[in-house]
């Protein structure tokens, strides 16, 4: 049995919708993530999980008991949830270790004062305890929220936009931390975030949110490589789209080469195009112009321009350094293929 399941939620503010259907699973034990633009309403779903608000169609399920939906809704603080808001809402006149034990009161002084020691080592804040917020990192402060939250030892663990307040660097090594601090406490967790980067590196299963629905509920592997529709194509990683002309066999015939392994029936069809999938080769006979270009230390990202003036991204090793306006050599190497109706047909 799934530890949350939400089922058909539906939930919209005066006469504007803001969550059209959602439903999704998730196991114990495993980070779940809720990706999209902002306004997509994850927000909103996070909110109905937590019983912030109330549930007007569907269901949330905790082990199986019913805690939202229409007539019924279990007060937040019964539903064994911990939460890690955006601006981590510690308590400045506490020191770090009285934050982490907040929601403790109910324990022996001895068993409180354990339980702390034990989560300021999992958070690395074991020399930080006597500390109050303002003396210590916006990195810091974040994990003493996550302490925080997993003090109470919640079921589940809800997590919204938990690093908008951190810089780009402090991001991405944080959002390896976050991920090895839940899965060594044992928690189940649900992320909301806009970040691709920062769900990728946490979430064992990651939602593509999109006007209020779940575009595709997947691991970010076939997210990138198998995206459900258009729209995630377009959403997740980066890639451009070229023209395709059906052959006989399934194959599809675009500039740069034939492609195996699309059922085609005829119609017009576009290709998805990722950067891995256009390799720098000198000696391959088709040649593009190289445009723009953003290096990324051991890669390059170039834009280049084909014969037909279209553009295609190429991920190139960084010793391959070439200048704006070089032509170079490029071949497809596309393990998977994906393939779209045209936008608007």
């Amino acid at each position: 049995m799934p530890l949350l399941e939400v089922e058909d939620l539906r939930h919209a503010y005066e006469d504007r919708r803001v969550v059209d259907g959602v439903s999704f699973a998730l196991d114990h034990g495993a980070i779940g993530c809720l990706l999209g633009p902002s306004g997509g309403g994850k927000t909103t779903v996070l909110r109905c999980i937590a019983g912030f608000e109330a549930v007007q169609h569907g269901a949330i399920r905790l082990n199986g008991t019913t805690v939202s939906a229409p007539g019924t809704l279990v007060a937040p603080e019964a539903r064994r949830i911990g939460m890690v808001f955006q601006d981590y809402a510690l308590f400045p006149h506490l020191t770090v270790a009285d934050n982490i034990g907040f929601g403790l009161h109910r324990l022996a002084r001895a068993e409180r004062e354990a339980r702390i020691a034990a989560l300021a080592e999992l958070v690395h804040l074991s020399s930080e305890l006597r500390q109050y917020p303002h003396e210590i990192s916006g990195g810091q402060q974040q994990r003493v929220a996550l302490a925080r939250a997993l003090a109470p030892r919640p079921e589940l663990l809800l997590l919204d936009e938990p690093f908008s307040n951190l810089d780009v660097e402090l991001r991405e090594r944080l959002s390896l931390e976050l991920r090895e601090i839940i899965k060594a406490s044992g928690a189940t967790a649900v992320l909301v975030t806009h970040d691709q980067q920062e769900a990728f590196a946490i979430a064992d299963f990651v939602g593509i949110l999109h006007d209020g629905r779940i575009q595709q509920w997947d691991t970010a592997y076939n997210l990138y490589h198998r995206p459900a529709n258009r729209f995630v194509a377009d959403f997740v990683g980066q890639g451009v789209f070229l023209p395709a002309r059906p052959l006989e066999g399934g194959k599809l015939e675009i500039e740069l080469g034939t492609l195996q392994g699309v059922s085609a029936d005829g119609k017009p069809l576009e290709v998805l195009l990722r950067p891995d999938d256009v390799v720098h080769d000198d000696a391959a006979p088709t040649q593009a112009e190289v445009v723009h270009k953003a290096f990324r230390g051991a890669e390059i990202l170039y834009t280049l321009r084909l014969a037909s003036g279209r553009k295609v991204l190429a991920l190139v090793p960084s010793h391959h350094n070439h200048a704006l306006g070089e032509r170079i050599g490029i071949r497809l190497d596309v393990d998977h293929v994906v393939a779209f109706r045209p936008e608007g047909s």
